[in-house]
Protein backbone atom coordinates (compact mmCIF):
# COMPACT_ATOMS: atom_id res chain seq x y z
CA UNK A 1 0.00 0.00 0.00
CA UNK A 2 1.25 3.16 -1.08
CA UNK A 3 -1.78 5.71 0.18
CA UNK A 4 -0.03 8.90 1.29
CA UNK A 5 -1.97 11.48 -0.02
CA UNK A 6 -3.33 9.47 -3.46
CA UNK A 7 -5.72 12.33 -3.72
CA UNK A 8 -7.02 10.41 -7.16
CA UNK A 9 -10.43 9.70 -8.51
CA UNK A 10 -12.13 6.51 -10.14
CA UNK A 11 -12.60 6.14 -14.10
CA UNK A 12 -15.96 5.34 -13.25
CA UNK A 13 -16.56 8.93 -11.19
CA UNK A 14 -16.74 12.26 -12.63
CA UNK A 15 -14.61 13.02 -10.27
CA UNK A 16 -5.56 12.15 -4.87
CA UNK A 17 1.49 20.51 -1.15
CA UNK A 18 1.76 23.59 -0.01
CA UNK A 19 1.23 26.62 -2.44
CA UNK A 20 3.49 29.10 -3.12
CA UNK A 21 7.26 28.55 -4.51
CA UNK A 22 9.73 30.66 -2.50
CA UNK A 23 10.82 33.96 -5.16
CA UNK A 24 8.06 32.70 -8.00
CA UNK A 25 6.60 35.48 -9.64
CA UNK A 26 2.87 35.60 -10.25
CA UNK A 27 3.48 37.51 -13.20
CA UNK A 28 3.13 41.24 -11.32
CA UNK A 29 6.81 41.96 -13.12
CA UNK A 30 5.60 42.03 -16.84
CA UNK A 31 7.04 42.87 -20.41
CA UNK A 32 4.47 42.21 -23.00
CA UNK A 33 0.84 41.83 -23.03
CA UNK A 34 -0.40 37.88 -24.89
CA UNK A 35 -2.51 37.66 -27.69
CA UNK A 36 -5.59 37.90 -24.95
CA UNK A 37 -4.55 40.94 -24.27
CA UNK A 38 -3.42 39.68 -20.56
CA UNK A 39 0.05 40.65 -19.06
CA UNK A 40 2.94 38.36 -20.01
CA UNK A 41 5.24 37.89 -16.80
CA UNK A 42 9.00 38.80 -17.41
CA UNK A 43 10.98 36.93 -19.41
CA UNK A 44 8.47 34.44 -20.57
CA UNK A 45 6.75 36.20 -23.88
CA UNK A 46 7.80 33.09 -26.32
CA UNK A 47 6.19 31.18 -23.81
CA UNK A 48 3.55 32.87 -24.39
CA UNK A 49 3.96 33.84 -28.14
CA UNK A 50 3.88 30.20 -29.15
CA UNK A 51 1.91 28.55 -31.78
CA UNK A 52 0.30 25.35 -30.98
CA UNK A 53 -0.17 22.97 -33.88
CA UNK A 54 -3.50 20.39 -33.40
CA UNK A 55 -3.16 16.89 -35.07
CA UNK A 56 -5.68 14.48 -35.05
CA UNK A 57 -4.69 12.26 -31.91
CA UNK A 58 -6.23 9.42 -33.35
CA UNK A 59 -9.10 9.07 -30.80
CA UNK A 60 -11.99 10.17 -32.76
CA UNK A 61 -13.03 13.76 -31.93
CA UNK A 62 -10.10 14.80 -30.49
CA UNK A 63 -7.01 16.74 -31.53
CA UNK A 64 -3.57 16.46 -29.97
CA UNK A 65 -0.50 19.20 -29.39
CA UNK A 66 2.36 19.70 -27.69
CA UNK A 67 3.23 22.93 -26.37
CA UNK A 68 6.76 24.31 -24.23
CA UNK A 69 6.98 25.82 -20.97
CA UNK A 70 9.88 26.93 -18.95
CA UNK A 71 11.13 23.76 -16.56
CA UNK A 72 12.22 26.45 -14.02
CA UNK A 73 9.62 29.37 -13.70
CA UNK A 74 12.32 31.39 -11.86
CA UNK A 75 15.16 30.58 -14.64
CA UNK A 76 13.36 30.40 -17.99
CA UNK A 77 16.53 30.64 -19.95
CA UNK A 78 17.52 27.25 -18.10
CA UNK A 79 15.82 24.90 -20.93
CA UNK A 80 12.51 23.65 -21.45
CA UNK A 81 9.65 20.89 -20.86
CA UNK A 82 7.27 19.94 -23.72
CA UNK A 83 3.89 19.12 -22.09
CA UNK A 84 0.92 17.14 -24.03
CA UNK A 85 -2.51 18.63 -24.41
CA UNK A 86 -5.75 17.79 -26.00
CA UNK A 87 -8.90 18.99 -26.80
CA UNK A 88 -12.78 18.00 -28.25
CA UNK A 89 -14.00 21.14 -29.98
CA UNK A 90 -17.17 22.80 -28.76
CA UNK A 91 -20.16 20.91 -30.62
CA UNK A 92 -22.87 23.79 -30.46
CA UNK A 93 -25.62 24.65 -30.54
CA UNK A 94 -25.09 27.95 -28.63
CA UNK A 95 -22.43 30.36 -28.64
CA UNK A 96 -19.34 29.00 -27.24
CA UNK A 97 -18.64 30.25 -24.20
CA UNK A 98 -14.53 29.46 -24.10
CA UNK A 99 -12.12 26.16 -23.02
CA UNK A 100 -13.10 24.21 -20.30
CA UNK A 101 -9.61 22.62 -18.66
CA UNK A 102 -10.48 19.47 -16.47
CA UNK A 103 -7.92 17.69 -13.89
CA UNK A 104 -9.20 14.11 -12.22
CA UNK A 105 -7.05 14.35 -9.69
CA UNK A 106 -3.48 12.08 -8.32
CA UNK A 107 -1.60 14.19 -8.42
CA UNK A 108 -0.49 11.34 -11.35
CA UNK A 109 -3.58 11.26 -12.89
CA UNK A 110 -3.97 11.96 -16.58
CA UNK A 111 -5.61 14.58 -17.42
CA UNK A 112 -5.72 13.70 -21.32
CA UNK A 113 -6.81 10.24 -20.45
CA UNK A 114 -9.56 10.99 -18.26
CA UNK A 115 -10.80 13.95 -21.09
CA UNK A 116 -10.40 11.62 -23.72
CA UNK A 117 -12.13 8.23 -21.97
CA UNK A 118 -14.70 10.16 -19.68
CA UNK A 119 -14.89 14.02 -19.60
CA UNK A 120 -14.95 14.98 -23.23
CA UNK A 121 -17.69 12.42 -24.31
CA UNK A 122 -19.66 12.17 -20.85
CA UNK A 123 -19.73 15.67 -19.49
CA UNK A 124 -23.20 16.90 -19.96
CA UNK A 125 -24.42 17.17 -23.72
CA UNK A 126 -25.13 21.61 -22.85
CA UNK A 127 -21.61 22.16 -21.85
CA UNK A 128 -20.03 19.81 -24.36
CA UNK A 129 -21.63 22.43 -26.93
CA UNK A 130 -20.41 25.42 -25.40
CA UNK A 131 -17.07 24.50 -24.40
CA UNK A 132 -14.12 23.50 -26.31
CA UNK A 133 -13.50 20.38 -24.03
CA UNK A 134 -9.14 20.53 -23.30
CA UNK A 135 -7.05 18.87 -20.54
CA UNK A 136 -3.21 19.08 -20.23
CA UNK A 137 -1.29 16.34 -19.25
CA UNK A 138 0.75 17.92 -15.54
CA UNK A 139 4.53 18.39 -15.99
CA UNK A 140 6.03 14.77 -14.60
CA UNK A 141 2.82 12.29 -15.62
CA UNK A 142 1.71 10.49 -18.46
CA UNK A 143 2.35 12.06 -22.27
CA UNK A 144 4.23 14.99 -20.46
CA UNK A 145 7.95 13.74 -19.60
CA UNK A 146 6.56 11.50 -17.50
CA UNK A 147 8.81 10.59 -13.78
CA UNK A 148 10.03 7.06 -13.86
CA UNK A 149 10.70 5.53 -11.44
CA UNK A 150 10.87 1.63 -10.88
CA UNK A 151 11.02 -1.45 -13.13
CA UNK A 152 7.12 -3.46 -13.51
CA UNK A 153 8.86 -6.33 -10.93
CA UNK A 154 10.34 -3.58 -8.54
CA UNK A 155 7.29 -1.83 -8.13
CA UNK A 156 5.79 -5.45 -7.82
CA UNK A 157 7.73 -6.20 -4.81
CA UNK A 158 7.17 -2.47 -3.51
CA UNK A 159 3.32 -2.95 -3.63
CA UNK A 160 4.17 -6.22 -1.63
CA UNK A 161 6.61 -5.01 1.43
CA UNK A 162 4.48 -5.06 4.36
CA UNK A 163 3.96 -1.70 5.93
CA UNK A 164 2.30 -2.71 9.17
CA UNK A 165 5.44 -3.65 10.30
CA UNK A 166 5.68 -5.87 13.89
CA UNK A 167 9.26 -5.54 14.72
CA UNK A 168 12.65 -3.84 14.20
CA UNK A 169 13.24 -6.14 10.89
CA UNK A 170 10.33 -5.16 8.75
CA UNK A 171 10.57 -1.56 9.83
CA UNK A 172 13.93 -1.51 8.42
CA UNK A 173 12.76 -3.51 5.06
CA UNK A 174 10.27 -0.77 4.91
CA UNK A 175 12.42 1.90 4.92
CA UNK A 176 15.25 0.66 2.88
CA UNK A 177 11.63 -0.04 0.01
CA UNK A 178 11.15 3.70 0.43
CA UNK A 179 14.55 4.51 -0.13
CA UNK A 180 14.99 2.06 -3.30
CA UNK A 181 12.04 4.25 -4.72
CA UNK A 182 13.39 7.16 -4.13
CA UNK A 183 17.19 6.08 -5.70
CA UNK A 184 15.02 4.59 -8.56
CA UNK A 185 13.26 8.41 -9.16
CA UNK A 186 16.74 10.26 -8.34
CA UNK A 187 18.33 7.90 -11.17
CA UNK A 188 15.65 7.70 -13.64
CA UNK A 189 13.95 11.29 -13.48
CA UNK A 190 16.05 13.15 -11.38
CA UNK A 191 16.68 16.67 -13.61
CA UNK A 192 12.93 16.89 -13.74
CA UNK A 193 12.06 16.24 -9.90
CA UNK A 194 12.43 19.43 -8.13
CA UNK A 195 10.39 21.05 -11.15
CA UNK A 196 7.19 19.08 -10.86
CA UNK A 197 5.23 20.67 -8.02
CA UNK A 198 1.57 22.16 -8.36
CA UNK A 199 2.76 25.76 -8.33
CA UNK A 200 4.30 24.88 -12.12
CA UNK A 201 1.58 23.26 -12.91
CA UNK A 202 -0.40 25.92 -12.46
CA UNK A 203 1.36 28.74 -14.02
CA UNK A 204 1.48 25.96 -17.22
CA UNK A 205 -1.97 26.05 -17.33
CA UNK A 206 -1.87 29.99 -17.67
CA UNK A 207 0.54 29.95 -20.73
CA UNK A 208 -2.18 27.02 -22.13
CA UNK A 209 -4.61 29.74 -21.14
CA UNK A 210 -3.14 32.44 -23.33
CA UNK A 211 -2.66 30.09 -26.22
CA UNK A 212 -5.88 28.78 -26.61
CA UNK A 213 -7.31 32.40 -26.64
CA UNK A 214 -8.94 32.80 -23.60
CA UNK A 215 -8.94 35.75 -21.50
CA UNK A 216 -10.23 33.87 -18.18
CA UNK A 217 -9.46 29.83 -17.32
CA UNK A 218 -12.36 28.00 -16.94
CA UNK A 219 -11.86 24.94 -14.78
CA UNK A 220 -13.21 21.46 -13.43
CA UNK A 221 -10.98 19.76 -10.98
CA UNK A 222 -11.22 16.70 -8.74
CA UNK A 223 -9.52 15.57 -5.74
CA UNK A 224 -6.00 17.31 -6.05
CA UNK A 225 -7.36 18.90 -9.21
CA UNK A 226 -9.09 20.92 -6.77
CA UNK A 227 -5.48 22.12 -5.51
CA UNK A 228 -4.23 22.86 -8.37
CA UNK A 229 -7.09 25.06 -9.47
CA UNK A 230 -7.10 26.55 -6.39
CA UNK A 231 -3.52 27.76 -6.78
CA UNK A 232 -3.86 28.77 -10.09
CA UNK A 233 -6.70 31.11 -8.53
CA UNK A 234 -4.21 32.35 -6.05
CA UNK A 235 -1.65 32.77 -8.70
CA UNK A 236 -4.04 34.53 -11.60
CA UNK A 237 -6.98 36.05 -9.63
CA UNK A 238 -7.70 38.23 -12.29
CA UNK A 239 -8.42 35.24 -14.58
CA UNK A 240 -9.81 32.96 -12.92
CA UNK A 241 -12.99 32.40 -14.82
CA UNK A 242 -15.84 29.79 -13.62
CA UNK A 243 -13.83 26.81 -11.28
CA UNK A 244 -15.80 23.98 -9.96
CA UNK A 245 -13.07 22.37 -7.13
CA UNK A 246 -14.78 19.47 -6.59
CA UNK A 247 -13.40 17.11 -3.40
CA UNK A 248 -12.04 19.46 -1.95
CA UNK A 249 -8.82 19.67 -0.33
CA UNK A 250 -7.18 22.03 2.29
CA UNK A 251 -3.78 23.53 1.22
CA UNK A 252 -3.50 24.98 4.85
CA UNK A 253 -2.37 21.54 6.48
CA UNK A 254 0.53 19.95 6.81
CA UNK A 255 1.12 16.74 5.66
CA UNK A 256 0.97 14.75 8.80
CA UNK A 257 -2.43 16.54 9.42
CA UNK A 258 -3.32 15.98 6.23
CA UNK A 259 -2.62 12.16 6.26
CA UNK A 260 -4.31 11.63 9.35
CA UNK A 261 -7.24 13.24 8.38
CA UNK A 262 -7.65 11.16 5.32
CA UNK A 263 -7.06 8.25 7.24
CA UNK A 264 -10.05 9.12 9.35
CA UNK A 265 -11.91 9.46 5.93
CA UNK A 266 -11.23 5.83 5.40
CA UNK A 267 -12.60 4.48 8.61
CA UNK A 268 -15.73 6.83 7.99
CA UNK A 269 -16.14 5.58 4.46
CA UNK A 270 -15.37 1.86 5.77
CA UNK A 271 -18.30 2.06 8.50
CA UNK A 272 -20.36 3.19 5.97
CA UNK A 273 -19.56 -0.06 3.59
CA UNK A 274 -19.87 -1.87 6.81
CA UNK A 275 -23.19 -0.55 7.59
CA UNK A 276 -24.21 -1.61 4.52
CA UNK A 277 -22.54 -4.96 4.53
CA UNK A 278 -23.94 -6.50 7.54
CA UNK A 279 -27.59 -6.12 6.56
CA UNK A 280 -27.19 -8.40 3.34
CA UNK A 281 -27.31 -12.21 4.29
CA UNK A 282 -23.84 -13.02 2.45
CA UNK A 283 -21.49 -10.14 4.12
CA UNK A 284 -17.96 -11.84 4.03
CA UNK A 285 -17.85 -9.71 7.62
CA UNK A 286 -20.57 -10.88 9.35
CA UNK A 287 -24.65 -9.62 9.65
CA UNK A 288 -24.45 -8.55 13.42
CA UNK A 289 -22.66 -5.09 13.17
CA UNK A 290 -19.95 -2.62 11.76
CA UNK A 291 -17.63 -3.24 15.00
CA UNK A 292 -17.88 -6.95 14.57
CA UNK A 293 -17.55 -6.34 10.74
CA UNK A 294 -14.40 -4.24 11.56
CA UNK A 295 -12.82 -7.19 13.69
CA UNK A 296 -13.21 -9.47 10.63
CA UNK A 297 -11.33 -6.97 8.17
CA UNK A 298 -9.05 -7.20 10.84
CA UNK A 299 -8.48 -10.64 11.10
CA UNK A 300 -8.27 -11.19 7.54
CA UNK A 301 -5.36 -8.57 7.51
CA UNK A 302 -3.62 -10.62 10.01
CA UNK A 303 -4.07 -13.93 8.65
CA UNK A 304 -2.68 -12.75 5.07
CA UNK A 305 -0.13 -11.10 6.90
CA UNK A 306 1.25 -14.49 8.29
CA UNK A 307 0.06 -16.69 5.12
CA UNK A 308 -0.70 -14.68 1.97
CA UNK A 309 -3.06 -17.08 -0.43
CA UNK A 310 -2.65 -17.72 -4.05
CA UNK A 311 -3.72 -15.30 -6.76
CA UNK A 312 -3.75 -17.52 -9.86
CA UNK A 313 -0.54 -15.91 -10.86
CA UNK A 314 3.12 -15.68 -9.58
CA UNK A 315 2.26 -12.85 -6.97
CA UNK A 316 0.69 -13.88 -3.79
CA UNK A 317 -2.23 -12.07 -1.55
CA UNK A 318 -0.89 -11.05 1.46
CA UNK A 319 -1.62 -7.67 3.52
CA UNK A 320 -0.61 -4.74 1.72
CA UNK A 321 -1.99 -5.68 -1.58
CA UNK A 322 -5.65 -6.81 0.60
CA UNK A 323 -5.29 -3.23 2.50
CA UNK A 324 -5.08 -1.89 -1.04
CA UNK A 325 -7.69 -3.07 -2.85
CA UNK A 326 -10.10 -2.97 0.45
CA UNK A 327 -8.83 0.97 0.15
CA UNK A 328 -9.99 1.19 -3.84
CA UNK A 329 -13.25 0.03 -3.19
CA UNK A 330 -13.56 2.85 -1.18
CA UNK A 331 -13.59 5.68 -3.48
CA UNK A 332 -17.24 5.00 -4.86
CA UNK A 333 -19.98 2.77 -3.38
CA UNK A 334 -20.81 1.17 -6.84
CA UNK A 335 -17.77 -0.41 -6.37
CA UNK A 336 -19.18 -2.12 -3.06
CA UNK A 337 -20.46 -5.51 -4.71
CA UNK A 338 -17.41 -6.67 -6.03
CA UNK A 339 -15.39 -5.78 -2.75
CA UNK A 340 -18.06 -8.23 -0.82
CA UNK A 341 -17.12 -10.92 -3.38
CA UNK A 342 -13.43 -10.02 -3.03
CA UNK A 343 -13.55 -10.61 0.40
CA UNK A 344 -15.33 -13.82 0.39
CA UNK A 345 -12.86 -14.85 -2.06
CA UNK A 346 -10.06 -13.96 0.31
CA UNK A 347 -11.44 -15.50 3.26
CA UNK A 348 -11.70 -18.93 0.99
CA UNK A 349 -8.09 -18.48 0.10
CA UNK A 350 -8.89 -17.29 -3.16
CA UNK A 351 -6.95 -13.94 -3.34
CA UNK A 352 -7.09 -12.94 -7.19
CA UNK A 353 -10.42 -10.50 -6.34
CA UNK A 354 -8.55 -8.31 -3.71
CA UNK A 355 -5.41 -7.96 -6.04
CA UNK A 356 -7.61 -6.84 -9.24
CA UNK A 357 -8.89 -4.04 -7.06
CA UNK A 358 -5.38 -3.33 -5.79
CA UNK A 359 -4.39 -3.30 -9.06
CA UNK A 360 -6.38 -1.17 -10.39
CA UNK A 361 -5.55 1.32 -8.01
CA UNK A 362 -1.44 0.92 -9.15
CA UNK A 363 -2.66 1.20 -12.66
CA UNK A 364 -0.74 -2.20 -13.27
CA UNK A 365 -1.29 -3.71 -16.68
CA UNK A 366 -1.74 -7.36 -16.92
CA UNK A 367 1.33 -7.84 -18.05
CA UNK A 368 3.13 -6.07 -15.61
CA UNK A 369 3.88 -2.61 -16.41
CA UNK A 370 2.82 0.12 -14.52
CA UNK A 371 1.45 3.83 -15.80
CA UNK A 372 3.38 6.35 -14.06
CA UNK A 373 1.05 7.76 -11.68
CA UNK A 374 2.05 6.35 -8.00
CA UNK A 375 5.67 8.15 -9.26
CA UNK A 376 4.12 11.18 -10.56
CA UNK A 377 2.23 11.33 -7.36
CA UNK A 378 5.44 10.78 -4.82
CA UNK A 379 7.34 13.14 -6.81
CA UNK A 380 4.57 16.10 -6.68
CA UNK A 381 3.59 15.62 -2.84
CA UNK A 382 6.94 15.33 -1.59
CA UNK A 383 7.93 18.55 -3.63
CA UNK A 384 4.62 20.53 -2.69
CA UNK A 385 4.90 19.89 1.11
CA UNK A 386 7.42 19.41 3.84
CA UNK A 387 7.44 15.51 4.82
CA UNK A 388 4.72 14.18 7.44
CA UNK A 389 7.90 12.21 9.08
CA UNK A 390 11.58 12.40 9.50
CA UNK A 391 12.30 8.79 10.33
CA UNK A 392 10.80 5.51 11.42
CA UNK A 393 10.51 7.03 15.11
CA UNK A 394 8.35 9.86 14.51
CA UNK A 395 5.78 7.32 12.81
CA UNK A 396 6.00 4.82 15.67
CA UNK A 397 5.37 8.02 17.96
CA UNK A 398 2.21 8.91 15.97
CA UNK A 399 0.99 5.56 15.43
CA UNK A 400 -1.56 6.13 19.14
CA UNK A 401 -3.10 8.71 16.97
CA UNK A 402 -3.30 7.80 13.47
CA UNK A 403 -4.58 4.19 15.15
CA UNK A 404 -7.41 6.42 16.64
CA UNK A 405 -8.54 7.71 13.96
CA UNK A 406 -8.08 4.50 12.34
CA UNK A 407 -8.77 1.12 13.82
CA UNK A 408 -8.32 -0.60 10.59
CA UNK A 409 -6.13 1.23 8.62
CA UNK A 410 -4.27 3.65 10.77
CA UNK A 411 -1.12 2.07 11.26
CA UNK A 412 -0.62 1.38 7.67
CA UNK A 413 -1.65 4.78 6.04
CA UNK A 414 1.18 6.54 9.08
CA UNK A 415 3.62 4.28 7.99
CA UNK A 416 2.70 5.01 4.25
CA UNK A 417 3.56 8.54 5.22
CA UNK A 418 6.89 7.71 5.55
CA UNK A 419 7.86 8.12 1.96
CA UNK A 420 8.66 11.72 1.31
CA UNK A 421 11.29 11.13 4.49
CA UNK A 422 13.85 9.79 1.65
CA UNK A 423 12.91 12.27 -1.18
CA UNK A 424 16.04 13.15 -3.45
CA UNK A 425 14.69 17.47 -3.52
CA UNK A 426 14.00 19.17 -1.27
CA UNK A 427 10.09 20.77 -1.00
CA UNK A 428 9.48 24.15 -2.19
CA UNK A 429 6.49 24.19 -1.17
CA UNK A 430 4.42 24.93 2.46
CA UNK A 431 1.06 25.02 4.19
CA UNK A 432 -1.00 27.93 3.18
CA UNK A 433 -4.06 29.59 3.16
CA UNK A 434 -5.27 30.24 -0.28
CA UNK A 435 -7.33 33.62 -0.64
CA UNK A 436 -7.21 34.38 -4.45
CA UNK A 437 -8.40 37.84 -3.50
CA UNK A 438 -10.35 39.41 -6.59
CA UNK A 439 -11.12 36.01 -8.38
CA UNK A 440 -14.48 35.80 -9.19
CA UNK A 441 -17.04 33.76 -7.59
CA UNK A 442 -15.30 29.76 -7.57
CA UNK A 443 -18.01 26.82 -6.39
CA UNK A 444 -16.18 24.45 -4.33
CA UNK A 445 -17.76 20.75 -3.73
CA UNK A 446 -17.80 18.52 -0.62
CA UNK A 447 -19.46 15.33 0.12
CA UNK A 448 -19.95 14.84 3.72
CA UNK A 449 -18.61 10.84 3.63
CA UNK A 450 -15.47 11.39 1.24
CA UNK A 451 -12.93 8.89 2.47
CA UNK A 452 -10.04 10.86 0.58
CA UNK A 453 -10.34 14.41 0.63
CA UNK A 454 -12.92 14.87 4.00
CA UNK A 455 -15.65 17.27 3.69
CA UNK A 456 -14.27 19.61 6.33
CA UNK A 457 -11.48 20.48 3.75
CA UNK A 458 -14.16 21.48 1.41
CA UNK A 459 -15.48 23.64 4.13
CA UNK A 460 -12.20 25.05 5.34
CA UNK A 461 -10.98 25.51 1.31
CA UNK A 462 -14.47 27.48 0.60
CA UNK A 463 -14.12 29.96 3.54
CA UNK A 464 -10.45 30.87 2.93
CA UNK A 465 -11.03 31.55 -0.46
CA UNK A 466 -12.61 35.57 -0.71
CA UNK A 467 -15.32 34.20 -3.51
CA UNK A 468 -15.77 30.54 -2.24
CA UNK A 469 -19.38 29.20 -2.51
CA UNK A 470 -19.65 25.39 -0.95
CA UNK A 471 -21.69 23.40 -2.20
CA UNK A 472 -22.46 20.12 -0.51
CA UNK A 473 -23.38 16.23 -1.23
CA UNK A 474 -24.92 14.38 1.42
CA UNK A 475 -23.49 11.04 0.81
CA UNK A 476 -21.00 8.63 -0.03
CA UNK A 477 -18.01 8.20 -2.50
CA UNK A 478 -14.94 10.45 -3.27
CA UNK A 479 -16.26 13.96 -5.09
CA UNK A 480 -19.89 14.70 -6.59
CA UNK A 481 -20.35 15.88 -10.09
CA UNK A 482 -21.79 13.38 -12.50
CA UNK A 483 -22.06 10.49 -10.11
CA UNK A 484 -26.00 10.82 -9.36
CA UNK A 485 -27.23 13.68 -8.15
CA UNK A 486 -29.31 15.77 -10.14
CA UNK A 487 -29.42 18.67 -7.32
CA UNK A 488 -25.39 18.56 -7.60
CA UNK A 489 -25.36 18.46 -11.48
CA UNK A 490 -27.50 21.35 -12.01
CA UNK A 491 -26.08 23.54 -9.62
CA UNK A 492 -22.71 23.09 -11.32
CA UNK A 493 -24.21 22.85 -15.11
CA UNK A 494 -26.05 26.55 -14.34
CA UNK A 495 -22.51 27.86 -12.97
CA UNK A 496 -20.66 26.65 -16.10
CA UNK A 497 -23.30 27.64 -18.41
CA UNK A 498 -24.70 31.01 -17.05
CA UNK A 499 -22.34 31.74 -14.55
CA UNK A 500 -24.23 32.16 -11.72
CA UNK A 501 -22.79 30.07 -8.83
CA UNK A 502 -24.87 28.58 -6.27
CA UNK A 503 -26.32 29.57 -3.18
CA UNK A 504 -23.50 29.13 -0.37
CA UNK A 505 -23.90 26.39 1.39
CA UNK A 506 -26.39 24.65 -0.34
CA UNK A 507 -26.90 21.14 0.39
CA UNK A 508 -28.07 18.01 -2.02
CA UNK A 509 -28.48 14.69 -1.71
Amino acid sequence: MNTSRLLRTLATGLGTAGLLVSGCSSGSSTSSASATGTEVPKGLTSYYAQQLSWRDCGVEGFECTTMKAPLDYDRPDDGDIKLAVSRKKATGPGKRIGSLLVNPGGPGGSAIGYLQGYAGIGYPAPVRARYDMVAIDPRGVARSEPVECLTGKEMDAFTQVDQTPDDDGEVTELSGAFEKFADGCEKRAGTILPHVSTVGTARDMDVLRALLGDEKLHYVGASYGTFLGATYADLFPGRAGRLVLDGAMDPSLRAIDMNRDQTAGFEGAFQSFAADCVKKTDCPLGTTSTADAATALKKLFTDLDAEPVPTGETRELGESLATTGVIAAMYDEAAWPQLREALADAQRGEGAGLLALADSYYEREPNGTYANLMYANAAVNCLDLPPAFDGPDAVKKALPDFEKASPVFGRGFAWASLNCAYWPAEATGTPHRTEAKGAAPIVVVGTTRDPATPYAWAQSLADQLSSGTLLTYRGDGHTAYGRGSDCIDTAINTYLLEGTPPTDGKKCA
